[in-house]
């Protein structure tokens, strides 16, 4: 297996932000804190994860797939259901976590009581707040992708989502093309 280790383009950013700057060092720590937390089902962290990427155009994180999700029962027609959840066979967990995840980056003002409720039903608070921190996490590298400096995606198929012991990110291997 080849990894690969991600890495903000040097040449593109200020001193201090670039590679193993204090900002990138930060960002990075929190990020792996975010990965290590356990709570949720892969599936549904892969959900956010890819909802995440849709919000904003990320190519790279739309290219990668988790395995541990894959092997939970995550597959690519749960995929493609994402950007129309509300009227797609998703289950009820994954909608509200979806719902969680639009709030939290569109509008955040209708994290109100029925949304409340509504994540009370399906996840303890412990886990609504990993959601909260997953959605965070996913989202870190909006200014990267809105600029086109982002890691580039694999055009070509699916790669493996890797995360050490210590939650750093790697790329695995393309994944077979069934699972795509």
């Amino acid at each position: 297996m080849t990894l690969r280790t991600p890495r903000i383009p040097t040449d593109e950013m200020t001193p201090g932000v670039s590679a193993g700057g204090p900002l990138e060092t930060a960002i990075a720590e929190f990020a792996a804190a975010a990965v290590r937390a356990r709570g949720v089902d892969p599936v549904v962290t892969e959900i956010v994860r890819l909802r995440c990427a849709q919000y904003h155009d990320c190519r790279l994180c739309g290219s990668l797939r988790v395995q541990e999700a894959i092997d939970a029962g995550f597959d690519e027609s749960m995929q493609r259901a994402i950007a129309s959840y509300e009227s797609s066979d998703l289950s009820p967990t994954i909608k509200a976590a979806l719902r969680l995840c639009d709030a939290m980056i569109m509008r955040p003002g209708d994290i109100g009581p029925e949304l409340r409720s509504e994540l009370g039903e399906h996840f303890s608070e412990t886990q609504i707040v990993e959601i909260c921190v997953d959605v965070m996490k996913w989202s870190q590298q909006k200014a990267l992708v809105a600029l086109r400096i982002e890691a580039p995606a694999s055009e070509a198929h699916l790669t493996e989502l890797i995360f050490g012991p210590d939650g750093h990110p790697a790329f695995g291997d393309p994944l077979p093309a069934e699972t795509a």
